[in-house]
């Protein structure tokens, strides 16, 4: 039963990174983005999957783990992106 909470968890927090890489996709902007909360997600869910090895619990939740880090790495690349869209726009506004 701990394993299907802990995937509730997960799921619920991993279709929340799509929806936000895609929102800021479409602002075009990293304005009002905090790099440094992705950063502490990015360390918690790195240091979730570091558990599931150090217990020894390899189990179907690690999965979504990994799925989980995978829609973070789009909010990187979406973060990222955006930055270079802001430095692009103040080059052109100076």
């Amino acid at each position: 039963m701990a394993a299907v909470l802990e995937s509730i968890m997960l799921i619920c927090f991993g279709l929340s990174w799509p929806l936000n890489a895609y929102k800021a996709w479409k602002a075009r902007t990293a304005a009002g983005t905090s790099w440094q909360f992705i950063l502490l997600i990015t360390l918690g869910y790195f240091a979730g999957i570091a558990a599931k090895f150090v217990s020894g619990e390899i189990t179907w939740v690690l999965a979504v783990y990994f799925l989980n880090v995978v829609f973070l790495a789009a909010n990187w690349g979406v973060y990222f992106r955006n930055r270079r869209l802001d430095a692009a726009t103040e080059l052109r506004a100076a």
